[in-house]
């Protein structure tokens, strides 16, 4: 009996191996995961792999990469692209990220170009966002390691802090320093783009605006005076605008530029790939969204904010949380 059982258990095992090496040879799947922690879809909401994704991206001149800053498969997704990335263009790869400030990249050359300084000198003495060390420090760390270029392309926020207060006006009363950490000036501002539409659909119109600022200063000698609700959507499109015209500055035809930015600075192929189109016209500019909702498993059309979308799960876990408990 102990002998039959260990004849069939041996059988048993041939077969199934016989049936992974065929469903191999025959490129086949002969696994299905049910629990995904992501699923990719192209702009038509088709299931795509990994690898037509990447297949697609490279034809690109520039890839912007759409995160939710908190998200864990954002992060793992960014670095694991990079590399793939990393082994198709080589040295014809340049990198950049929404998440450091143009002012910061002296000390950021110091540190990739002139090896000036180390790792531990360039975090003590740069602007950081609270999550590098477990979100961005291992892409920098990655980039440092190939001796790629890496670009800081958003506009220092104490900038964009001034067009918001004051209005974009005021921009030119900067020094020449100062000036060069944005695009030159005038900056180009198209309020009725999708994006900043969308923004000022939350806010009243600057007439709106003015109006109750009148009225509660008739009412009040202590009233309160803000900023004109433009003002707020001309800094979030001062940030989109530095960030293509950095991009550009440092990409020539031949390189891929690989970017990382908040998934809303280039969703529906707007903002970031706005300024991209208007600065250069023909650019071709491919994006990735991630996106979370309750099942991974569907994805419809009309959903589609990129051309890639990478769907994961509304509870998946975070890196950082910006509240207390």
């Amino acid at each position: 009996m102990k002998k039959l059982l260990t004849l069939l258990l041996l059988l048993t095992s041939i077969t199934l191996s016989s049936q992974v090496r065929k469903g191999v040879e025959n490129n086949t799947e002969t696994y299905n995961n049910d629990f995904p922690a992501y699923v990719i879809y192209n702009q038509e909401g088709e299931r795509v792999t990994y690898t037509q994704m990447v297949n697609s991206i490279i034809t690109a001149d520039i890839m912007l990469f759409g995160e939710l800053h908190d998200d864990p498969i954002s992060h793992w997704l960014e670095l694991s692209l990079l590399k793939t990335i990393h082994s198709i263009k080589g040295d014809k790869l340049v990198v950049g990220a929404e998440m450091w400030e143009s002012d910061n990249q002296l000390i950021m050359d110091e540190m990739l170009v002139h090896k000036l300084v180390d790792g531990k000198s360039y975090t003590e003495s740069s602007k950081l966002w609270p999550n590098f060390a477990t979100d961005y420090q291992p892409i920098l760390q990655y980039v440092k390691s190939k001796n790629l270029p890496f670009i800081c392309t958003n506009i220092p926020r104490r900038y964009a802090r001034i067009v918001f207060q004051k209005g974009v006006e005021y921009l030119d009363s900067l020094s020449d320093q100062a000036k060069s950490y944005f695009p030159p000036l005038p900056i180009h501002f198209d309020l009725t783009q999708p994006a900043y539409q969308n923004m000022a659909r939350i806010f009243p119109t600057d007439e709106e605006f003015e109006m109750k600022q009148q009225q509660e200063s008739k009412s009040s000698t202590s009233a309160m005076h803000g900023s004109k609700p433009s003002n707020l959507i001309k800094a979030q499109a001062i940030k989109d605008a530095t960030m293509a015209y950095f991009i550009l500055k440092n990409w020539k035809p031949g390189l891929f530029f690989y970017h990382f930015n908040g998934e809303y600075h280039s969703a529906f192929h707007d903002s970031i790939v706005y300024y991209l189109r208007y600065y250069s016209p023909g650019i071709n500019v491919k994006t990735i969204s991630i996106i979370k909702q309750a099942s991974v498993m569907n994805f419809d059309k009309k959903n589609s904010r990129a051309d890639f979308n990478i769907v994961v799960p509304s509870d998946m876990t975070v890196t950082y949380i910006s509240k207390p408990f």
